[in-house]
């Protein structure tokens, strides 16, 4: 039975972690190669991925580990630089681990494509006029990508909006269709503008205005995933810190995030470094879930956390994330990119829907782990100890003097490159 829990995988050798990663899944030797070369990407398939390619940048491929999830474990792969994120995230997931584990939902694949039209001699009516030809104007959508149709997938609703109806501009007032589409296991962004450059000329005729933009919109509020965890106080106590202080400190963090937007913006940014690895690790677009998340936080007119913490009936620490999730598992990147596809095998997920619920439970986990370490010793704490090895790397440190470097810098609570330096020269004499 697959196991995402591997005591001491943190103080393996890089070399004893990919034995034990190779054991876990059926690994081609094709695959081991791209997995532990130094060149994953290879240039002539990122020539063929984007423009004027001169080479690739790659980043850490950590492993997320401890999560239960709906009762299911999976092991997460997560692309970033940054210290303490992958290991912070794994430390959560073990605490919610033993409450129970993470519980989550998502709504079905639905995403939105936008028609702007302008220059209506009378708005109102066009809009009339289009909800008219509704029915007829989804069928015609279908036909314009009949093979998400056979699929489960395709145009299911339109709605119409009218913009600045009081405005005296020329450049004011304009009609703006949603066309609302379930793209099944795509992120869908090439499905939902075809089709929606499809209606364009159609549009046109109905409302007797112009169309200029046909594009998706990357807030598919009808395209969400929650996470939920429940955690006894007894299980967040951290040193001198009861388990019942921690959790109301929790609870203030996320009070002040809730109520103030420079606040919230960093904790929010906490969220996203759970959620961001995963999305990059898959192929996604890292991008539109950012933009999109961010809308989310501020749906309600003003900027405010992603996520609510609060305390139930019985003294426990409630979480709970609510994210537009525009990702996929075909199409894209998402099995171009030789990682990638490796990523997709070591989470074992089967839908698009289950990939969202994942990715959002990490964006949870996430953020109690920096919530925790600001409610108790700080954020510093553990992220530096974590950075001392960068900072002995970028003053010269290598091989085994990285590890000696670091800890002497963690010692001396001093972690910063000129003192590594000094700490390098006179380890080499």
């Amino acid at each position: 039975m697959k196991t995402s829990r591997f005591p001491g995988f943190y103080n393996m050798t890089v070399e004893e972690r990919r034995q034990l990663l190779t054991t876990m899944d059926t690994f081609t030797d094709e695959e081991k190669d791209y997995l532990f070369s130094n060149e994953p990407l290879p240039t002539d398939t990122a020539d063929k991925m984007i423009e004027n390619v001169v080479g690739t940048f790659p980043l850490p491929l950590g492993l997320g580990l401890n999560f239960l999830i709906n009762g299911k474990e999976y092991v997460i792969p997560m692309a970033i630089e940054e210290p303490s994120v992958v290991a912070s995230a794994s430390y959560i997931a073990k605490t919610v681990r033993n409450a129970g584990g993470f519980t989550t939902e998502a709504t079905d694949r639905v995403m939105i494509g936008q028609i702007q039209v302008v220059g209506c001699p009378d708005f109102q009516a066009a809009k009339e006029a289009v909800l008219k030809e509704k029915d007829a104007l989804i069928a015609d959508a279908n036909a314009a990508y009949p093979s998400l149709v056979a699929r489960g997938g395709g145009a299911e609703d339109l709605e119409v909006r009218v913009l600045n109806e009081e405005s005296d501009s020329k450049y004011g007032q304009m009609l703006i269709l949603h066309v609302y589409i379930n793209t099944c296991d795509a992120m869908g962004a090439n499905i939902i503008n075809t089709m929606v450059e499809s209606l364009a000329p159609t549009v046109e005729t109905i409302t007797k205005g112009k169309v200029y933009l046909r594009i998706l919109s990357n807030y598919p509020d009808r395209c969400l995933a929650r996470a939920r965890c429940v955690i006894p106080p007894e299980l967040l106590q951290t040193g001198s810190y009861t388990g019942e202080e921690v959790r109301d400190g929790v609870i203030h963090a996320y009070e002040f995030a809730a109520s103030d937007p420079y606040r919230a913006v960093t904790h929010n940014k906490g969220i996203m470094n759970g959620i961001d690895p995963i999305v990059i690790a898959t192929g996604n677009d890292w991008r539109a879930v950012e933009a999109g998340a961010h809308a989310h936080a501020a749906r309600f007119g003003k900027y405010s956390s992603m996520t609510e913490w609060s305390k139930d009936e019985d003294g426990n620490l409630v979480g709970e994330l609510e994210l537009p999730m525009s990702v996929g598992t075909v199409g894209g990147s998402t099995h171009v990119h030789p990682i990638s596809k490796l990523a997709y095998k070591i989470l074992d997920v089967d839908s698009a829907q289950e990939l969202a619920q994942v990715i959002v439970s990490v964006g949870l986990a996430q953020n109690l782990g920096a919530l925790k370490a600001l409610a108790t010793d700080g954020i510093q704490k553990g992220h530096m100890a974590l950075h001392s090895r960068s900072v002995a790397i970028a003053a010269g440190a290598t091989g085994e003097m990285i590890d000696i470097i670091a800890e002497r810098l963690v010692d001396e609570k001093e972690i910063r490159v000129g003192k590594a330096k000094e700490m390098v020269e006179e380890y080499i004499k």
